[in-house]
């Protein structure tokens, strides 16, 4: 990977020239203290370095700096112009990752407690250097002391649902650590495919790495079956040991720690499917959920596991454990004798059965267990962590029982949603989480106890891969989402700005794109949708609204009763708490304008997103009232957009004339043939 590493130094250099001539130096993500200087230390390829580190570390950071185009030379006698220095924590009361950086007109002097705060060191040298020509280079004068705010820094990686090449894998990792960011979270098993080798069920990358469709969304629409590789059409890969340990390695190299994440007892479809003695018993077809009936089940686990650890030296393990579904369970003879011999009542237990025996398993093996949020429904060793995803609910009650937290909120932190107007942007899950979101994200907010902060282990963000069928795809969705969450991670609330982050990221898109990276085009972004934009102030503006058909409360209530009439308009996603949601009868509404007066339009809008079933009304009907009892029909309106439409489609409905009155009332049916849910943002009166 030499020359990959050699380009990644070298147009790096070359745009910090061109941001330099246009902007302040920066760093991403933003130091904890950081003050620029006006003059610059000038030195020349092959300057001479040294440092004081020791062995193996000692190798692999001689070698990595040793690798940038202005190839610095390892000095071991004498006095270097650049100096990196390890001290000892009782010398330096720094965090283990921290660094102090001073650039002068006469050299450059680091200093940390650590291997890896040298390295990070390293990289906001990196971004700072200026070349001038003639095998020149510039660092401008700058002073640095900077730390991480939170000890674990991730990006979560699917390559069940889309397989990925090592080398992908490792171009990612450059990055990563390009901005500090130090876990890699590799979601290696789903029920789309099993990607990673294990020598003792070779059948489960023979059956189950490839699939007969190009892609997760012709797989997930055709049938949902696997092939071997020498089949027709066959699409898919898998790691190989060998494979795992390199990329393990590289990582390493990098400061990142590689997590593995084997799913359990839910996604495992493809399992099942090349182990079916692990499916439940009963008249159900096989689902995607393990048997934990089973002793063979354990069997499997533990010896899939063994040889993980073997491969990841990693201190956690990830099991899943999220959205298992207890269908099979209930029909299953294995599950309910197990139910019946452990004293358990409901099929729930099941699933807490599992992961304790697996938590017990890893930690007697020297390891301990990460899953995702749904594992806090069981009793959980202090030494467990909590990856949440649903909520900060779930991130409060994983801190408050004392156990590590990493946040990953679907709302922030998930780089499937389309990140501007979707209508401009390649296919996605749904969604809009544009750069400026992800960038407002805090993830420790008054919720938390203050006494147990420490438990908040840290941020990740999560490529999930349904819709990024390609390298380039799944760049584009994770570049520049990624550096707003690494500075989310690392930079201190009080220094993060959000004006300043934009101006720096335009420019690191042009470094990303330089580099080979497939990025979002930053500098055209379109933007949240026009209408949400401003306050919308018309005649039905604050004025109280009766629901005939009730909201969903629980799950989609906006603004709460007021949500239709406070003059606030949805944006890209229904989930924005402006859209409100109407499931099973439909949207029947009447706003009470408190006087009769003269009404010359009456619109409102719905949305259609099919993948998650939202789909638009069969019909809108416009209706008005004197007396809020006796109501004449303006107009009812017929859909004309097909339920098959993919793509998000927010369409307005609207009657137009003249006509005087108090009540104004909206009626909107379900389509019958879509169910589902409807959600509407505001009604107009002018």
């Amino acid at each position: 990977m030499k020359p990959l590493l050699f380009l990644y130094f070298f147009v790096a250099m070359a745009f910090s020239a061109v941001a330099s001539s246009v902007s302040e130096s920066y760093v991403i993500p933003y130091p904890q203290q950081m003050v620029v200087g006006e003059g610059h230390f000038v030195f020349q390829k092959n300057a001479s370095f040294s440092c004081n580190l020791k062995g193996a570390d000692k190798e692999d950071f001689v070698k990595y700096v040793g690798q940038s185009p202005f190839a610095w030379t390892y000095k071991k006698r004498g006095k270097a112009d650049i100096v990196f220095k390890l001290v000892s924590p009782k010398q330096s009361p720094m965090k283990e990752e921290a660094y102090r950086l001073g650039v002068t007109k006469k050299g450059i002097q680091v200093e940390a407690t650590s291997t890896s705060g040298l390295f990070y060191a390293f990289q906001s040298m990196n971004q700072l250097v200026q070349p001038a020509g003639n095998n020149t280079f510039l660092l401008p004068e700058v002073t640095i002391e900077d730390a991480p705010r939170f000890a674990y820094r991730g990006m979560h990686l699917d390559v069940s649902r889309h397989f990925y090449t090592k080398e992908f894998v490792k171009k990612q990792l450059d990055a990563l650590a390009r901005y500090k960011l130090n876990r890699f979270h590799w979601h290696l098993t789903d029920g789309a495919g099993w990607r990673i080798e294990i020598k003792k069920y070779p059948e489960l990358t023979r059956e189950t790495a490839y699939r007969p469709f190009p892609d997760w969304k012709s797989w997930w629409n055709g049938g949902r079956t696997y092939c071997r590789q020498d089949a027709p059409g066959a699409s898919g890969g898998y790691y190989t040991q060998e494979d795992v340990k390199e990329i393990v390695e590289y990582a390493r190299q990098r400061h990142i720690t590689v997590i593995p994440e084997i799913e359990m007892p839910a996604h495992s479809e493809e399992v099942l499917a090349a182990l079916p003695q692990l499916v439940c018993g009963g008249d159900l077809k096989p689902g995607g959920e393990f048997c934990p009936g089973k002793e063979l089940t354990y069997t499997f686990l533990t010896d899939v596991l063994k040889e993980v650890m073997a491969l990841f030296p990693s201190e956690y393990i990830h099991i899943g454990g999220d959205e298992a579904s207890t269908n099979h369970w209930k029909q299953c003879p294995d599950c309910q004798a197990r139910m019946k011999e452990e004293g358990m009542k409901e099929e729930g237990e099941l699933q807490e059965y599992l992961v304790s025996r697996i938590e017990k398993f890893l930690r007697e093996n020297g390891r301990k267990m990460i899953g995702w949020d749904e594992i806090l429904t069981g009793e959980l060793d202090e030494t467990s962590a909590v990856t949440v995803w649903r909520g900060e609910d779930k991130g409060v009650e994983s801190v408050k029982r004392g156990l590590r937290t990493i946040l990953s909120p679907g709302a922030y932190c998930y780089f499937d949603s389309y990140q501007d107007a979707p209508r401009t942007q390649p296919e996605a899950i749904g969604g809009y989480l544009p750069l400026e979101k992800v960038y407002s994200y805090e993830p420790v907010t008054p919720a938390f106890p203050a006494d147990k902060l420490d438990c908040v282990w840290g941020v990740q963000g999560n490529v999930w891969t349904e819709y990024m069928p390609t390298p380039e795809h799944t760049e584009y969705m994770i570049y520049p989402r990624l550096l707003a969450l690494a500075e989310v991670a690392w930079t201190n609330p009080e220094r993060k700005n959000w004006k300043r982050f934009h101006a720096e990221a335009l420019q690191e898109v042009e470094v990303l794109d330089s580099l080979g990276y497939n990025t979002f085009d930053l500098k055209n972004e379109v933007g949240n949708r026009p209408e949400a934009l401003s306050v919308d102030n018309h005649l039905a503006k604050g004025k109280k609204v009766e629901y005939l058909r009730p909201y969903a409360a629980d799950s989609y209530p906006a603004g709460g009763d007021g949500a239709l009439t406070n003059g606030i308009h949805g944006g890209w996603v229904y989930t924005d708490l402006r859209w409100q949601g109407f499931l099973g009868k439909g949207m029947d509404a009447v706003v009470d304008l408190e006087k009769s007066q003269p009404i010359r339009q009456v619109s409102i809008d719905f949305m259609q997103l099919i993948g998650p079933g939202v789909f638009l009304p069969q019909k809108v009907s416009f209706l008005v009232s004197d007396d809020g009892k006796e109501y004449t029909l303006l107009k009812t309106i017929t859909t004309t957009l097909p339920i098959t439409d993919e793509q998000l489609t927010i369409q307005n409905y609207a009657w137009e004339g003249t006509c005087e009155a108090r009540y104004v009332r909206v009626q909107a049916d379900i389509n019958p043939e879509a169910g589902g849910f409807l959600f509407t943002d505001e009604i107009v009166v002018k």
